[in-house]
């Protein structure tokens, strides 16, 4: 978080206030407004000024059930104790530029510039993860081809190298006798 007004955050302190809620990149409203230098209830408080401009897919209020869920993974206070009293709200890459847009102030423009970049790093990991993902499964499957043909393979082998067993029809060959001795 910015300790002085025009802080720059490094990339990887914001990519840690990035969430995955409902399928969806978010970061809190808390998290937001503190990089943006501001109080959560002005960032609040613009935000429904300008609600028109937060549609769903910008912005969401958390559940009960999903806030109570944060609560005990992130460790907020309770609201006896001077936490909230109302669930967040959590802003997807789109809302949080909206957001900067809606403060106008220049740490919240600045800031947005580093939150975009975040998120699309965090987009790039995630496209590079599934790229793995089905390398590994081609490699697998291929690796099985494999397995099957070499165990063909190596049953072939074997039927070569194994020694014949004698049969009931005659040797081939000269047969060593006893009489042959004199």
């Amino acid at each position: 978080m910015p300790k002085k007004p025009n802080e720059i955050v490094p990339e990887e302190r914001i990519l840690q206030f990035i969430m995955v809620i409902r399928g969806e990149k978010v970061i809190l409203d808390s998290d937001l407004a503190k990089l943006y230098g501001v109080e959560t209830r002005r960032l609040n408080e613009q935000v429904r000024r300008n609600i028109d401009k937060f549609p769903d897919d910008f912005m969401f209020q958390l559940t009960k059930e999903e806030f109570s869920n944060l609560k005990s993974q992130i460790a907020t206070s309770s609201s006896g104790w001077g936490g909230r009293r109302k669930s967040p709200l959590v802003f997807t890459e789109h809302g949080a530029l909206q957001a900067a847009n809606v403060l106008n102030s220049d740490q919240a423009n600045k800031m947005s510039v580093f939150i975009i970049r975040a998120f699309v790093r965090l987009r790039e990991m995630a496209l590079k993860n599934e790229q793995l993902a089905r390398k590994v499964s081609e490699l697998e499957h291929r690796v099985s081809d494999h397995d099957e043909i070499l165990m063909e393979l190596i049953k072939e082998i074997r039927k070569l190298i194994e020694t014949p067993k004698p049969g009931k029809k005659g040797h081939i060959g000269f047969l060593k006798s006893s009489k042959a001795k004199k």
